[in-house]
């Protein structure tokens, strides 16, 4: 894989999957069509295909109202807000809960207190490939009859003692978007390994999720757009300059992609984006373990600076790394990092802007909550790429930056 590109190259903020022009061939390959090859990947009987992660995660909480009646959902109160919009759609009501302290995992006395009879359904996440501790999820929800649903949007190749994340709750859910690894441009999988609910998702989607040519013939060109643009020479346009143009008029929402609208989009997955992404799961192991063995030596010379913890995996597991998140002490330090490679095409970004409640759009949405763990994760955190493409010099710049900055904090402070 390639290691150095040239300055004028864009380094994606995530570690996407690289196209090749063969998955646009609209044959099925001969090990089977997506569905089938999801499962085969993720080690269950069947996996379902949405047209998003966000529609997977849709259906799911659609499904689990019908089989409990019952309207709250518990968030971490630091995620993608496409999550508190999903539970808006499903006319539900979002509880959020804090995470702990410097940790992707829902905060244990937060998690009891959001929990009770009223619950439907708690929502761990595996959050930029790290993987949660579902077990402290389910155990509370059970207290309470109430389900979990694991939002694996990021987590496609993250396991735990060999199994997939996903299968720990009730329902699981997986993006194929757009630097998710693998993707149909959009697209989810959803996942239980319960047979009776599989088939009440299969139903729920027959029920609330029609046919849209519109809507296919729209994300086709956009797949077709990413496979002719997605490489280091031309993202610097499709990706690079809107983020520029966000970054200096001072919108951190629209630079990071947070400003999502209102309304879900449900539409089917049309046959050829469901082949296209057939085709590429056949490079999917070998790219997710080349990501871990990349992390795994970048996060060692991370470790080796005083000042930054880098998040990682719990015991027994092993997370799928599309990029390495850091947490700095003091959110100075951490803006002062930003102000130099944000922007600097180095893959240097940040995860969410904002805790939930935080974002002025979703103010109907997502009501005030006491959550200053997931405040602080939000202002002290950054992410570096764990693209191929960022080669070992552009690294070792960004790293440079970090350490010059760390020393520059101290001495202002000394």
């Amino acid at each position: 894989m390639p290691t150095n590109h040239p300055r004028l190259a864009e380094i994606p903020p995530t570690a996407g999957l690289p196209p090749h022009c063969g998955d646009l061939w609209p044959f099925a390959p001969r090990q089977g069509g997506l569905e089938r090859q999801g499962a085969a990947f993720i080690g269950v009987d069947e996996v379902q295909a949405e047209c998003s992660g966000t529609a997977a995660l849709v259906v799911a909480l659609t499904t689990l109202r019908r089989l409990a009646g019952r309207r709250v959902v518990v968030a971490p109160a630091f995620t993608c807000p496409l999550v508190a919009i999903a539970v808006a759609h499903c006319g539900l009501e979002l509880r959020l809960c804090d995470l702990a302290p410097g940790s992707i995992d829902l905060d244990a006395d937060a998690l009891a207190r959001a929990c009770d009879r009223d619950v439907l359904a708690v929502l761990p996440t595996h959050l930029g490939g790290r993987v949660a501790d579902v077990a402290a999820a389910v155990e509370r929800a059970r207290a309470v009859g109430a389900f979990v649903i694991e939002d694996a949007a990021q987590a496609l190749g993250a396991r735990r003692d060999g199994r997939s994340v996903g299968l720990e709750g009730d329902a699981g859910f997986f993006s194929l978007a757009v630097g998710k690894g693998l993707t149909t441009y959009e697209g989810g999988l959803l996942v239980s390994a319960d047979a009776s609910l599989r088939r009440e998702l299969r139903r729920t989607s027959r029920d609330i999720v029609a046919w849209r040519p519109d809507w296919e013939l729209r994300r086709s060109f956009e797949l077709l757009g990413y496979h002719a643009f997605y490489r280091p020479s031309l993202l610097r346009l499709a990706y690079g300059a809107p983020l520029r143009r966000a970054l200096r008029r001072g919108d951190p929402v629209a630079a990071v992609g947070d400003d999502f609208p209102l309304r879900i989009p449900l539409h089917g997955l049309g046959r050829w984006r469901r082949t296209v992404g057939a085709r590429a799961f056949a490079r999917l192991p070998a790219f997710v373990a080349d990501c871990r063995l990349r992390a795994r030596r970048r996060r060692a010379r991370l470790a080796a600076i005083a000042g930054v913890a880098v998040l990682g995996d719990p015991a027994g597991a092993e997370g799928c790394w599309p990029f390495l998140l850091l947490q700095l002490r003091e959110p100075a330090v951490r803006d002062a990092i930003l102000a130099r490679l944000w922007g600097a095409g180095r893959g240097v970004s940040r995860l969410f802007i904002h805790a939930l409640p935080d974002y002025a759009y979703l103010r109907g949405v997502v009501g005030d909550a006491d959550v200053p763990h997931a405040r602080r994760f939000a202002a002290t955190t950054l992410t570096i790429s764990n693209s191929p493409w960022l080669g070992d010099a552009d690294f070792e710049a960004v790293c440079a930056v970090i350490e010059q900055e760390l020393v520059r904090n101290a001495v202002a402070t000394a």
